[in-house]
């Protein structure tokens, strides 16, 4: 599993587990190239191993879930539902809040791992947007013909 998250893009990441049927290998193995920044420091730990373990046994809804709790350790499951044909997730930072108070992000799918991932990448998206700084620090431009000239006035 390579990690390759500078260039993130939580829009395609999310229309893609959108618009795939089932979870496959590829499918996770590309969540975790695109969404994952944690998991390069984990090196061959005991979690990168259980995961490296659910995704090697075709246990999607255990390795989102594995993930999660990697990549998120913040967050918690709130919900799982199955209705009307599709699974509905919902993650939340205060999952003991009453539903009317909490801001829970919630996703479906008919794939119970893809609703998972579809939550979890939302979520990373948050998170990643939360800890830019809100000032963008740029740098002004150097003007070629500025000059620094001391105005002060000994006399």
């Amino acid at each position: 599993m390579s990690t390759t998250t500078q260039h993130y893009d939580p829009a395609s990441l999310g229309a893609r587990l959108r618009n795939a049927p089932v979870m496959t290998r590829p499918l996770m193995l590309a969540v975790i190239d695109s969404a994952c920044r944690r998991i390069p420091s984990l090196g061959q730990s005991e979690q990168f191993a259980r995961l490296a373990r659910l995704i090697d046994a075709e246990a999607w809804a255990d390795a989102a879930l594995a993930l999660m709790a990697l990549e998120l350790p913040l967050w918690q499951v709130r919900r799982i539902a199955y209705d009307d044909g599709e699974w509905h997730c919902a993650l939340s930072r205060e999952r003991e809040l009453p539903d009317w108070l909490d801001s829970a992000i919630e996703a479906r799918h008919p794939d119970l791992a893809i609703a998972l991932l579809s939550a979890f990448a939302e979520a990373q998206a948050l998170a990643a947007a939360a800890s830019r700084p809100s000032v963008p620090s740029v740098r002004p431009a150097i003007d070629p013909l500025y000059e620094a000239v001391a105005c002060d006035h000994f006399g």
